[in-house]
């Protein structure tokens, strides 16, 4: 596999032993003591590499694969070609990320950006009214306003900004770029470059005369262990909060407007706009490019399809697609109709 120590440092030993403690598979077959030197995806890993098998699709490489091991399901497991050693799991891709996170720590959590280990942890500007706990790095061009707080282990990305009164909670990264203001978040929080999170929400009192700007007096609420892709925005609240609970993971470019509510454990994929006031609620799943409306609500457990707009409520653990977005069985019945009348209007079908 490609050389990656340029970014990455070399992970010390790594027996096959210690693979299967660390990701709670169970060695099947192969010695404990052959060394892993290497990940690579299962179509092109070779010797010394641990390689993966979760989704169907890749089924077809496993009799071509050179890996040393691979981390697979039950299903699977007979069908590994002698000569790779088989750690059997039900949950092979989060095996496969539990081992990768032991052995490249840094890939997960950066400690830094712009700075080394040996370069003084207060590199940027920071108000004499700032509290910064014990191990807080300030990088280069970084600004940490009046009154903020700054949670132990945190790290502030190279020209970032922490605007006035703003609490950042423990061991947070907060990436190049970004600018956080009106807002509090919990620990663990990960906001990728460019993130801009608590600017104005786009709230205007429209009339013949003119259109009225509204002061958004709101916040913005992140809760422990969220993640947020670089370039995403997050207004701050008009007249209540916007809230990110616990553990959701968003995707880039992502825009979430003023008094959202987005509950805990979702994911959210790249290039999805919510309209103000939407409710998402816990562990809800919503496609890249998909529009949600404003002031509508989508239940616990939905999953919204990508490229969908939803225009109105989804119930709890539902599957909607298309635009309009529909119950799935719903939209597939409609597309497969249409299909069919464009066929026969385009003369593509025999009689």
């Amino acid at each position: 596999m490609t050389d990656r120590t340029r970014f990455f440092p070399p992970f010390g030993p790594l027996r096959l032993g210690d693979v299967a403690e660390l990701s709670g598979a169970t060695l099947l077959r192969g010695d404990p003591e052959s060394e892993i030197t290497g990940f690579a995806p299962i179509e092109m890993a070779g010797r010394g590499d641990l390689t993966f098998l979760d989704n169907p699709k890749y089924v077809r490489h496993l009799d071509g694969t050179h890996a040393t091991a691979c981390l697979c399901a039950p299903r699977y497991s007979s069908k590994v070609p002698e000569g790779v050693a088989v750690l059997e799991t039900g949950e092979p891709y989060r095996a496969y990320a539990r081992i990768l996170a032991a052995a490249f720590p840094e890939a997960v959590a950066p400690k830094n950006f712009a700075s080394t280990s040996d370069e003084p942890l207060i590199a940027g500007t920071v108000h004499p009214t700032a509290r910064l706990e014990e191990g807080v790095r300030v990088e280069v061009g970084a600004i940490v306003g009046p009154n903020v707080e700054v949670g132990s282990g945190t790290v502030i990305g190279a020209g970032s900004v922490l605007a006035h009164d703003v609490a950042i909670g423990r061991d947070c990264i907060i990436g190049p770029n970004a600018t956080v203001q009106h807002a509090l978040l919990g620990n663990r929080v990960r906001l990728y470059p460019g993130v801009q999170v608590g600017q104005d929400g786009f709230g205007f009192a429209m009339g013949a005369g003119g259109h009225m700007k509204v002061a958004q007096i709101g916040r913005v609420i992140i809760q422990d262990d969220v993640e947020i892709g670089a370039a995403t925005t997050i207004d701050r609240g008009a007249n209540r909060d916007t809230v990110i609970g616990e553990g959701t993971k968003i995707d880039n470019q992502v825009q979430i407007g003023h008094n959202v509510e987005i509950g805990r454990h979702c994911v959210i994929v790249a290039q999805v706009g919510i309209s103000g006031s939407a409710r998402i609620g816990d562990f809800v799943a919503i496609g890249g490019k998909t529009g949600i409306n404003g002031h509508v609500t989508i239940g616990d457990g939905a999953q919204i399809a990508s490229v969908s707009v939803v225009h109105g409520d989804v119930p709890p653990g539902a599957r909607f697609g298309g635009v309009p977005a529909q119950p799935v069985k719903d939209w597939f019945r409609e597309v497969t109709i249409l299909r069919r009348i464009a066929r026969r209007e385009l003369g593509l079908d025999k009689d």
